[in-house]
């Protein structure tokens, strides 16, 4: 995968020494234009527009995205509790599965369910009657997998062969839409607006004869909405033409794109050694901070990397022999106490941190790059590895 970051932004004036090391800083500003767009696409197309959470749930902001959505989406009990506990506005919960245990709870926190398979939700068909009967109001969704692929990497293709998410349109019968209010097509992954295009071409004849009972239809995420290119008067006017057409509601479930280029991962050289070449170590784990640079994997940008100079290959502190961020030009080689940063961190790599080898967790920070306003918003200490074990 290609880094969809588009530059430092207003980043190139922060000075990386005012927060710990590691630290992820997140310009709240940045976040604020960033849903100004969304609410804006949703004004105009009439469209309902959900965070989620899954890829971006910094919930120091979540009046913030009150303020701008119509809500969020949560991918399972905790992050549906957490989105009560901070959040506003709608809540769509979906999983690919769910235990029965969880369901009662779930079914009371959200406005809407989304189940994965027509067995599954009948097979849930008591629980959800006896949390309606107990006063509970909720809708129920369930997911499809529209069989049309559109990905760049398969192991973030919702469409790929043998996907396990949603149901296949192709096996879709009427009698699967009993008791659903709405249906859950999510297919894409950091994509502008033809792959969605392409994807609803192929799949509204298959859909259109079984939509009568059909409320509502979410088009999930991986829309990269807020980024410059994308083609934002295109996707108002295929809202419309959905609603319009086969009189449907219609949701976008954004994650990235109410983060994108809206945060960095500061971090520290470490030590710096000669295997070949210059070989520096950071306190910045691929495999604990950013893990999508192994599973994707991808490289990061980072901030004030050079055209030209010396050619430095950055892994993390952890044991793990791959734990390696990239290779990335310097003016000369990095000494121990250099700074560092990398480009468009505040989503999915904040949300994915770990403590693998008792690597530190980085801080989180809140900045403001309209009025230079710095917050440490949330530190990590040994407890919080400690607190994970037995």
């Amino acid at each position: 995968m290609q880094t969809q970051a588009a530059g430092p932004g207003a980043f190139a004036r922060f000075d990386l020494g005012r927060v710990p090391s590691p630290c992820f800083v997140v310009d709240e500003a940045a976040v604020r234009r960033n849903l100004d767009i969304l609410r804006d696409v949703g004004e105009r197309s009439g469209a309902k527009v959900l965070l989620a959470l899954k890829a971006f749930s910094m919930w120091a902001l979540a009046d913030l995205v009150g303020d701008y959505l119509h809500g969020v989406c949560a991918s399972g009990l905790w992050e549906a509790r957490l989105a009560r506990e901070h959040y506003h506005g709608e809540l769509t919960t979906y999983a690919p599965a769910y235990r029965r245990e969880d369901l009662p709870e779930i079914l009371r926190l959200s406005d809407t369910v989304i189940f994965n398979s027509p067995d599954q939700l009948a097979r849930f068909r008591d629980v959800i009657a006896a949390a309606r009967g107990a006063g509970e109001a909720f809708e129920i969704g369930l997911r499809l997998n529209p069989e049309h692929s559109q990905g760049t990497t398969a192991k973030y293709d919702p469409c790929q062969p043998g996907s396990r998410l949603g149901f296949p349109v192709s096996q879709l019968r009427p009698e699967h839409l009993v008791g659903v209010d709405g249906l859950h097509i999510h297919a894409l992954c950091e994509q502008g607006f033809e792959p969605l295009d392409n994807i609803w071409r192929s799949l509204e004849p298959k859909l259109a004869p079984m939509l009568g009972p059909i409320k509502w239809l979410n088009l999930g995420g991986g829309h990269h909405i807020t980024r410059a290119d994308y083609e934002k008067d295109a996707l108002v006017a295929l809202v419309r033409q959905i609603s319009s057409r086969h009189g449907l509601a219609v949701y976008l479930e954004p994650g990235e794109a109410a983060a994108l280029d809206a945060g960095i991962l500061v971090g520290e050289i470490l030590d710096v050694f000669d295997n070949g070449g210059p070989v520096a170590i950071a306190d910045i784990s691929a495999t604990c901070h950013m893990p999508d640079v192994i599973e994707a994997p991808y490289r990061p940008a980072m901030l004030d990397e050079r055209d030209a100079g010396v050619l430095v290959r950055i892994g993390g502190p952890s044991c793990l022999a791959g734990d390696i961020v990239g290779d990335y030009l310097f003016p000369a080689t990095p000494q121990p106490g250099t700074r560092i940063a990398f480009l468009d961190q505040a989503h999915y790599s904040m949300v994915k941190t770990n403590t693998f080898n008792g690597v530190p967790l980085p801080s989180i920070a809140l900045w403001n790059s309209e009025t230079d306003a710095l917050r440490i918003v949330r530190q990590f200490d040994y407890r919080d590895f400690r607190d994970r074990l037995s």
